[in-house]
């Protein structure tokens, strides 16, 4: 079958279920790529291939019997680094835990191994999901361009779905890391609310800011991974009991009734000439759609992202005491830095910290009164390169112009989905998002769905 590894997620899933496909000749079929080329993309940290190809073996035959779990079942997908698997090592990016094997795992893949899905393996990522990569570890290389930032820090996650090595792959984000490589890489990506997936079995970067949410290669099939995956769940406390809705049954409801708030001087002032071009154009599209856009005001992001960094520092040094400072020498220069400011922060300072935080959280919540949508862009730098991105920690106005568009919705605990919405010049692919309320994750996913029944820049794929 020609192209089968970037068909979608949810049309595998149909070829597989109606026994066109076996999920056994379809997981072959991604391990052999995985052989082929992920010597140069580097994505996968760990290949589950035994478990996965038993997994697949698994569905079919319960397929053939009628069994029928889901939209997943007999679906290769990988998980991020992080994510406790049993049966594979969760090293979350750092040299310090090469060996360690989790006694159980995590309830995502608890959830997954239920839906039905093949995990074809564990994907690379930045050291403690933070900005760099370990110096020890090689870091993933974008399928678009190997000059181009694959987004951190779920770097592999976003370079092994682009490159048709999964069909979609879990992520986490705490500043942006799932938007970032959804936005390099070409990808749909949600960021869900806070809570709505439980973080049980996932290694802690900042405990309070980390989401867990599905990356793929569209709307729908990142609807149904996250339908898989979202929900109460005992083993954490901090996961919501809200009601899961249908994903799949709302999401192609359309857009005439939504109302898309959009802060001109914000989301279009601020950006490049390339990046405001894919806005206006997809601002344009949403129109067309029937949408209607109003003028808002957003809260003051960049004071949220300067302020993020120190929220974060202080919940990661507190997941790192038992090793950090004792085992300072097996840590990466930037993480190591991390740590020291968390170190550093008194008191008095997080506690303005948290204040500042709630005030924002309150702010954005309030929007939601008069739109249904907010309109952002992914970040205000199309096309970012690995030599550009070296000057993150140095350069203000491009700290600003990253972190600007994503830090403050992981602080608010607001969802996002992030999805293409243009090319550059040079090749390397352009995002936007669209906010939602809290829980209102399928009203995001509809106004993303809308969009991308209307266009086609979620089915370009990298050539390799």
């Amino acid at each position: 079958m020609n192209n089968l590894h970037y068909k979608s997620l949810l049309e595998i899933g149909r070829l597989i279920q109606s026994r066109d496909i076996t999920s056994v000749e379809v997981t072959n079929a991604l391990l052999a790529r995985i052989d082929t080329l992920d010597k140069q993309l580097h994505s996968y940290f760990y290949v589950m291939r035994d478990s996965a190809l038993q997994q697949a073996a698994q569905a079919d035959q319960e397929i053939a019997s009628g069994i029928l779990r889901g939209p997943l079942h007999g679906v290769p997908i990988a998980l991020k680094d992080l994510i406790w698997t049993k049966d594979a090592p969760t090293t979350h990016g750092m040299i310090i835990h090469k060996d360690h094997y989790p006694a159980e795992d995590s309830t995502v893949v608890e959830r997954f191994r239920a839906a039905g899905a093949v995990i074809l393996g564990k994907l690379a990522q930045t050291e403690s999901a933070f900005a760099d990569h370990h110096p020890e570890i090689t870091r993933p290389t974008n399928p678009w361009g190997s000059a181009l930032w694959t987004g951190v820090s779920s770097s592999g996650s976003g370079v092994a779905t682009a490159a048709g090595l999964c069909f979609g792959a879990i992520g986490t984000d705490t500043g942006g890391s799932i938007r970032f490589p959804s936005n390099a890489n070409g990808l749909t990506g949600i960021k869900p609310t806070w809570s709505r997936v439980t973080r049980h079995g996932a290694c802690e970067l900042a405990a309070s800011l980390d989401h867990i949410g599905p990356m793929a290669r569209s709307a729908a099939d990142a609807a149904a991974m996250l339908q898989a995956i979202a929900g109460r769940d005992e083993k954490d406390p901090t996961s919501s009991s809200e009601p899961v809705p249908d994903y799949l049954a709302l999401m192609t409801r359309g857009v005439s009734h939504l109302r898309i708030g959009l802060d001109k001087s914000w989301a279009l002032d601020k950006v490049d000439d390339e990046t405001r071009a894919a806005l206006q154009a997809t601002i344009a599209t949403l129109s067309e759609l029937g949408a209607t856009f109003v003028d808002i005001t957003m809260p003051e992001t960049e004071k949220a992202a300067e302020e993020w960094s120190a929220l974060c520092a202080v919940e990661t040094a507190l997941a790192h005491e038992a090793t950090y400072p004792a085992q300072k020498d097996q840590y990466g220069p930037g993480l190591a830095g991390l740590l020291d400011l968390g170190h550093r922060v008194t008191a008095l300072e997080y506690q303005r910290l948290l204040l500042s935080r709630a005030a924002l959280r309150g702010d954005i919540s309030a929007l939601f009164s008069k739109v249904d949508l907010l309109l952002a862009p992914a970040t205000a730098f199309a096309g970012l390169t690995w030599d550009t991105m070296t000057r993150f920690g140095t350069d203000q106005a491009l700290f600003n112009g990253v972190l600007r568009y994503t830090s403050a919705f992981d602080a608010s605990g607001h969802p996002t989905i992030t999805l293409p919405c243009g090319m550059t010049a040079a090749g390397a692919p352009i995002g936007f998002q669209l906010v939602a309320a809290h829980f209102a994750e399928a009203t995001m996913i509809q106004g993303a769905w809308a969009y991308q029944h209307v266009t086609d820049w979620h089915k370009q794929h990298p050539t390799l």
